[in-house]
This record gives structure tokens, sequence and C-alpha cells, in this order.
């Protein structure tokens, strides 16, 4: 964890910092988790304001969806495994499939939607990368 206030979802909060040794037992050991992707908080400030929500969400959701942080040693491994293209993310696993992503930030109640419509969903398969969005193909 590169912040304080990072560092606080753990101290705090009590979610796990996720690596290579733990994802596993996290993801199979709890039926909905969300995972925080923050990558650099210096590169993307609104990893901050995820940060402050994420617990408070967590605490609505109790009993339905248990949260964790994701370290960087494995993000860009699981980013390429889940298709997001924007950070922070917050991906969403039932049983350890996908349930759905929610991407940058967002007021209180679109949050609240959100996770209460992901969770409803039955797990599928990550959507495919947007080419387009991600690298700019196709565009003059």
């Amino acid at each position: 964890m590169s912040t304080p206030l990072l560092e606080q979802l753990h101290s705090r909060h009590g979610l796990p910092l996720l690596d290579a040794d733990s994802y596993d037992n996290f993801i199979y050991g709890h039926d909905s988790v969300v995972l925080f992707f923050a990558n650099d908080p210096a590169m993307f400030p609104e990893s901050h304001d995820v940060a402050v929500i994420l617990p408070e969400l967590l605490k609505v959701f109790a009993g339905r969806l248990h949260g964790a942080l994701v370290d960087k040693t494995i993000e860009r491994e699981l980013q390429a495994k889940f298709h997001f293209s924007s950070w922070p993310s917050l991906v969403f696993l039932r049983g350890g499939d996908y349930l759905g992503v929610i991407t940058g930030i967002k007021d209180w109640a679109e949050y609240g939607q959100e996770f209460a419509r992901i969770l409803a969903d039955e797990p599928g398969q990550p959507p495919g990368f947007d080419l387009e969005k991600v690298c700019g193909v196709g565009q003059a």
C-alpha cells in the first residue's frame, strides 16, 4: 500500500491486501467479493475517494459482500483477466466468477444502485476490451 488512506483500509477497516499468495483464498473463501484496484493514487487521485467510500458501502452491504485491496504486484495480471481499462476500479466476483466492474468515481446513489445491480446479476464473462477506447484504433 502506498498512501496512508489506502493503509487505513487494512488497519482501520480490516480489508486485506491481496497478493499472489492470498488472492485465491480470499475470493473462494467468501461468497461475493469486491476487489479494489487503486493503482497509484498519485496518478489516479480518484483512488483516494474510492478508499473513503468503499468501507461505507461495505457496511451497507454487510453480510452480502466482502472487500479487499489488490496489491500492485498482481494488479496488471488481474486487470488483463477482468478487462477493465481505467483506474480506480472495483471488480465484483461471486464464487470466484465475474459479476461486474465499476470504474472511476461515482456519487453515493450511483454506487449504491450499481452495487445492488451487480450483486443481483448472475456470474458471466468479463466484457471484451474495446480497442477503440483502449488504443484509439479506428479513430481518425
